[in-house]
């Protein structure tokens, strides 16, 4: 287990609602600089194979090596923010985070694109994990809610703003300024980072590096992520995946047998002894899956409704606006109505919009009225509350470490839901019908996943003990 942290020193509360209000800037900036550079790429795509002359297939590595690299680094840097504190880790990955931007601004050819979407990767990989456990370290209950609702909101606030910052810069500028413009907003967060982020201090040495985990953990999510993206089977046209999907599943016993055996684990077991952290770990996998949901929605506008292919993407206008509203007012009723009750309502909703892609012949109206409902309950889901839990839950030294995992069983969630619905509307011919049964199957997940949050702890549960001491406490 990682070394114990003693908190800062008390402030008078004046100067602790300063220094409180600083660090809320520092965090929202940065996970929101992160947020809006995954919301950009697509809009970017275009004018990038035109730049470098590469088609679809290629175009779309650029996503996949960026999801690869942070899912691979957040496990990295919340283990590293346990060990050290918070604030190097935190500001390294805005750091690198700014390097790999630079480098994809200036890149000479597509290489050294995938060199700086790699690099971006292992920095946006701590950025939020690293964030959560801060707000966990530093807020008490009656705030946390509050603030990791903004945290939440950032996606939607970035899919709402990116795609016209995106168009606006790439007909003007030019494209490398949309990468550009990271680094003058990197800069301001770790220089008010650097002033404003809790200096932690440590009661024991970190022990020894868990070297043996952390190569057993990036290669079994390599071989996860390659085995539900099919990624090597496109490349070569060769039927890999199960192998891949076997190999993980062989990692993922020695990576158990090893982590029990090390006194400082990069993946404690331990966390998922406690019932409502392993629950909690299922439902974020549940929330990916409602997230990688939204992927095709605007495939079903299309050859549902006759919604052009142009002004398919301004059909989820009505859902991206919702999940941010949705994310703010749930972090704000959260301390009120506790984790259950949200994680509930939000699945609840999120399997009521879902249905109706399922069942598209209830027309368009139905549709956008569905996609308000879904996302509002995205917004719900993502807002905090498991993040709640898992600060709750978790040990103090492990707090960085359990938000990685929320990270993780996110992305892993949202690609098995994309490989997933591609899969079965492809199975079925592509059309209307394969989308319609494979919204199916994801109503029923949603379901599966609304009847486990009923396992929670109930609110009165949910607010006692474990909250850290805020600065100027």
């Amino acid at each position: 287990m990682s070394q114990q942290t003693q908190a800062p020193p008390p402030l008078p509360l004046p100067a602790a609602d300063a220094v409180q209000r600083r660090l809320v800037q520092v965090l929202f900036i940065g996970v929101f600089m992160a947020a809006l550079d995954s919301a950009i790429v697509g809009p970017v795509l275009p004018a990038l194979r035109a730049a470098f002359g590469i088609d679809n297939r290629a175009a779309g590595l650029l996503t996949t090596v960026f999801s690869l690299s942070s899912l691979c680094s957040t496990a990295l840097m919340a283990y590293f923010s346990d060990r050290h504190s918070r604030r190097p880790v935190y500001l390294a990955s805005v750091a690198l985070f700014a390097i790999g931007s630079l480098c994809i601004a200036v890149a000479p050819s597509f290489d050294m694109l995938l060199v700086g979407r790699a690099i971006q990767g292992i920095g946006a990989g701590g950025i939020a994990p690293v964030a959560s456990a801060v707000i966990g370290d530093v807020f008490t209950a009656e705030r946390r809610g509050r603030i990791l609702g903004l945290i939440g909101a950032t996606h939607g606030m970035a899919f709402v703003l990116g795609p016209p910052l995106a168009t606006v810069l790439t007909s003007t500028l030019g494209w490398r300024w949309l990468f550009l413009v990271n680094l003058p907003v990197a800069l301001a967060v770790l220089w008010l980072g650097a002033r404003s982020l809790p200096k932690q201090r440590t009661s024991a040495a970190p022990g020894p590096v868990d070297l043996a985990g952390i190569a057993v953990t990036l290669l079994f999510l390599l071989c996860l992520v390659m085995g539900i993206s099919r990624l090597p089977d496109s490349a070569t046209g060769l039927l890999l995946w199960p192998w891949f999907l076997a190999a993980s599943g062989v990692l993922l016993v020695a990576l158990v047998l090893i982590e029990k055996r090390q006194p400082q684990p990069l993946i404690p077991i331990e966390l998922f002894a406690n019932r409502q952290l392993a629950c909690a770990y299922a439902l974020t996998l549940g929330v990916g899956l409602s997230m990688g949901g939204i992927v095709f929605l605007t495939s079903i506008a299309t050859l549902a409704y006759g919604v052009s292919v142009e002004y398919a993407g301004m059909a989820l206008l009505p859902l991206v606006l919702c999940s941010m509203v949705g994310s703010m007012a749930a972090g704000r009723l959260l301390n009120r109505l506790g984790a259950r009750n949200m994680v509930i309502f939000g699945f609840a909703l999120l399997t009521l919009g879902y249905l109706q892609s399922a069942v598209p012949e209830t027309g368009f109206a139905a549709f956008l009225a569905a996609s308000v409902l879904v996302g509002i309950g995205l917004g719900v889901v993502v807002s905090g509350a498991l993040r709640t839990i898992a600060i709750d839950e978790a040990p103090t030294a492990l707090r960085g470490t359990a938000q990685g995992l929320i990270n993780i069983f996110n992305a892993v969630g949202t690609l098995l839901a994309v490989t997933c619905i591609s899969a079965i509307a492809d199975f079925d011919g592509g059309e209307l019908t394969g989308f319609s049964h494979a919204y199916g199957a994801l109503v029923v997940s949603m379901f599966v996943m609304l009847l486990m949050a009923f396992g929670l702890k109930r609110k009165a549960a949910d607010t006692v003990g474990g909250a850290a001491p805020s600065v100027g406490t």
